[in-house]
């Protein structure tokens, strides 16, 4: 049963999510990378609200991550999550890298501050993190710490501009990312819709990424 569960869990998600991507050629017919775009990516969707405890109010869903190859632009089965098959994990806002206690391979991350388009390698005196999880990731969970801020008095989150996460992959190749949208559709709902369809429509990411697959740092 849980194996069924896990398949139509991909099914699902594979249908109401897009990926756009292209490559371009400059004057000398040399490729140059340019991002690849996820839409509606489903990270453990909400399944019920706490009703008690100091979390009264808030939402939750299954715990499951949802894992995702930079590499291949494609899902990673949950039966996987103990390869190196994938470079990030998703469940609400936390993102999990494929290294430390989170994954077996050597992957890690950090939160560059800039714009997507100006990161155009990864600074030398860079320092990848790992995942320790409970206690800490390599891209910092909570408002306003790593990739997000959270408005208490409307119940909406939103990606911080110039928070560009940088990741080291399962290979340990490179890429960076932009979370531009939490929200299905890539619309965030307005502040004065009512709670319970902020909270239908959240944890669909979109954003947007470039993968080296050289292993180059450069972008």
């Amino acid at each position: 049963m849980k194996r069924k569960r896990n398949l139509m869990f991909t099914l699902v998600a594979l249908s109401t999510m897009g990926i756009l991507f292209s490559c371009k050629k400059d004057e000398t017919g040399t490729v140059t990378l340019q991002s690849k775009q996820v839409k509606d990516l489903q990270a453990d969707t909400i399944i019920g609200i706490y009703t008690s405890g100091p979390a009264t109010g808030q939402p939750y869903g299954s715990g499951k991550f949802t894992f995702y190859s930079l590499e291949t632009n494609s899902l990673i089965a949950n039966s996987d999550s103990a390869t190196n098959k994938w470079d990030i994990g998703l469940r609400g806002t936390t993102i999990i890298t494929n290294g430390g206690n989170s994954g077996p391979a050597s992957g890690g991350a950090f939160v560059y501050v800039g714009t997507f388009d100006d990161l155009k390698s990864v600074p030398a005196d860079s320092v990848f993190r790992i995942d320790n999880a409970p206690t800490s990731y390599a891209i910092h969970t909570g408002s306003g710490n790593g990739w997000y801020s959270y408005n208490g008095a409307t119940n909406i989150i939103t990606p911080i501009p110039g928070r560009i996460l940088v990741i080291r992959t399962a290979s340990g190749k490179y890429a960076k990312i932009e979370i531009q949208n939490y929200y299905k559709g890539g619309v965030t709902p307005d502040a004065s819709a009512s709670d319970e369809d902020k909270l239908k429509k959240q944890r669909y990411y979109t954003f947007r990424f470039i993968y080296q697959s050289s292993g180059s740092k450069n972008f």
